[in-house]
């Protein structure tokens, strides 16, 4: 499975793309959109204060409530909750608190603050300098054996970079078995170069068709369609 494992509502694994996602700050755990939004429908026809669907924490009504609660979590040396706040204000423009944070959680073990500091190194961002790419290379192979589906196909890239294309394929089999689409169209590009055999490509597409169909839900199904419904009425009123 990718690193972020499973919901721990509805046990099904989490998909590829982490906005499909809901990191609760008073349990520190990641729900996914179906589970979040059956929850948010049974509050409402119940009529009940909101609360986290997984510790049934009271859900905080202000940023200022959502920080607070979040600082708890950093303060315990949660790794997650290390990780967001690197998130949080990485988009605030602090790249130097978010490096300091990313840097914490990844010694905890976090794959995609991992992941998140070989992004870092490779566009300049950190205090260190890395003309070597050797600290770089280092996050981005810890998120990529950790289970990391971009960091696996941007690790293929750059072994594709570094000459290394046999073993870029091989990234890019493991990538698609996640659910990484992009690293199919990479190994398309390579059986028109006759460096991927048509099997081969066959039995990375059915691990990623597999992969995809195994982080879906009715409830996630729901959920997408209702999102998609409120971006195109915000659309509409701009």
């Amino acid at each position: 499975s990718i690193h972020l494992g499973d919901c721990p509502i509805c046990c099904l694994p989490h998909t590829i793309d982490a906005s499909n996602l809901r990191h609760m700050q008073c349990c520190s755990k990641f729900i996914c959109n179906g589970c979040d939004y059956a929850n948010k429908i049974r509050e409402l026809e119940g009529k009940i204060q909101p609360k986290c669907p997984f510790c049934r924490h009271k859900v905080p009504e202000s940023d200022e409530e959502h920080t607070r609660s979040l600082m708890i979590r950093v303060a315990a040396n949660d790794p997650a909750a290390l990780f967001q706040m690197g998130v949080k204000i990485c988009g605030e423009g602090d790249h130097d608190g978010a490096f300091k944070y990313y840097t914490k959680a990844a010694a905890l073990g976090n794959i995609s603050a991992h992941f998140n500091l070989s992004l870092m190194y490779r566009n300049g961002q950190c205090i260190k300098k890395d003309k070597k790419k050797e600290i770089y290379k280092f996050h981005l192979e810890e998120a990529a054996t950790g289970g990391h589906p971009i960091a696996r196909n941007n690790l293929a890239c750059q072994e594709e970079e570094d000459g290394r294309l046999d073993r870029a394929v091989k990234h890019w089999v493991i990538a698609a078995n996640l659910g990484n689409d992009v690293s199919l169209r990479s190994l398309r590009k390579f059986i028109k170069r006759g460096l991927v055999g048509k099997e081969e490509y066959a039995s990375a597409l059915c691990g990623y068709q597999t992969a995809v169909d195994a982080a879906k839900s009715h409830q996630r199904e729901l959920a997408e369609s209702f999102k998609a419904m409120c971006e195109e009425k915000s659309s509409q009123s701009e």
